[in-house]
């Protein structure tokens, strides 16, 4: 599908929405309805979707700073926008606290924000050096905490999961080695160490990438996270109630993707059963976009951060929803 939604690239930021046109046309928001922008972030999809329809939106996030910054949009739309604190997996029991029991759209921006990247004391990024941090919520134990107490097989077993690192266990052999002698403490450190033992890759990827988003997913649960926000949502959602996810990486998508296969389904396959075979669960949604919907070339020169991202969608039917398990980060 080819969005003709205008795309304007003088107003890219380092902070701007990525697939935003596209995101807007499979949400679809009309006057009335309640949305939810379950990571809400520095704000942009929430802005754009009550711009864009007088509808209410409720915005969800872990962040203290995010929160900070909803709080103070809140008065920007007096009565349609709501800031929620806590993690998007929790809507389910978030939304009813607040009166909320069912929702007419759901968007989900997955992954690190860019403002997080941009903020050194949070320590996301190896570009430059902060502590070893790397939690959303800004509680629990940090990246530090578990570089330096885990075991190395733990430490490879992460990075190789989550970072899809293949040298997984040089960089866990070199950081407990490290560890001996001096804590990890800063992202310097822990870059140094994983570019001591991981060579540069031809597409000139630095040698940290892996380790630090293997890392950063098992911190804040990333996957386990994902896969309670998409049943939350199916449980969540009206008849005709749209989902749309934007991923950056192979590791989410592939959770997105199997989550859409399993839920739309294949309605051929309730008549082809043979005798004695077990029942092929309905479909509780319809597939919006059969494939993952990319960022057009417009929006690719303004934005580079696009390149990586892939946007899938589907529409709630009136299937009672079934709860199913799709996996994450047990």
């Amino acid at each position: 599908m080819t969005s003709t939604l205008p795309f304007d690239p003088s107003s890219a930021s380092p902070h701007k929405p990525v697939l935003l046109r596209e995101v807007l046309e499979h949400l679809n928001p009309a006057e009335g309805e309640i949305m939810v922008d379950g990571t809400f972030g520095a704000g942009g999809y929430s802005r754009a979707i009550l711009d864009h329809a007088p509808c209410t939106l409720y915005g969800i996030d872990r962040d203290p700073s995010a929160v900070e910054t909803g709080g103070k949009m809140e008065a920007d739309y007096e009565g349609r926008f709501h800031m929620v604190e806590g993690c998007f997996g929790d809507m389910a029991t978030l939304l009813p606290a607040r009166g909320v029991e069912q929702v007419d759209g759901i968007v989900l921006d997955i992954g690190v924000s860019s403002m997080q990247l941009d903020q050194a004391d949070r320590g996301f990024s190896f570009r430059t050096d902060g502590p070893l941090d790397m939690r959303m919520s800004m509680s629990g134990p940090s990246a530090a905490d578990f570089v330096n107490t885990a075991e190395e097989e733990d430490i490879a077993n992460v990075i190789y999961r989550f970072g899809e690192e293949r040298a997984s266990r040089k960089v866990a052999r070199k950081i407990v080695e490290m560890r001996g002698e001096t804590p990890f403490t800063t992202t310097g450190q822990l870059a140094s160490a994983v570019r001591s033992v991981v060579r540069k890759s031809k597409d000139g990827i630095d040698p940290a990438t892996r380790t630090f988003q293997g890392l950063r997913i098992h911190v804040n649960d990333e996957l386990g996270e994902l896969d309670r926000a998409l049943n939350a949502a199916e449980a969540m959602l009206k008849p005709g109630g749209r989902l749309v996810v934007v991923t950056f990486h192979s590791l989410e998508d592939r959770l997105v993707k199997t989550f859409f296969k399993e839920r739309c389904g294949d309605p051929n396959k309730q008549s082809r059963r043979l005798p004695g075979e077990p029942e092929v669960a309905k479909p509780t949604f319809a597939n919006l976009s059969r494939k993952a919907v990319t960022a057009q070339k417009d929006e690719l020169r303004a934005n580079p951060r696009a390149r990586s991202a892939k946007l899938r969608a589907a529409e709630r039917n009136d299937v009672p929803s079934t709860a199913r398990n799709t996996g994450g980060n047990a």
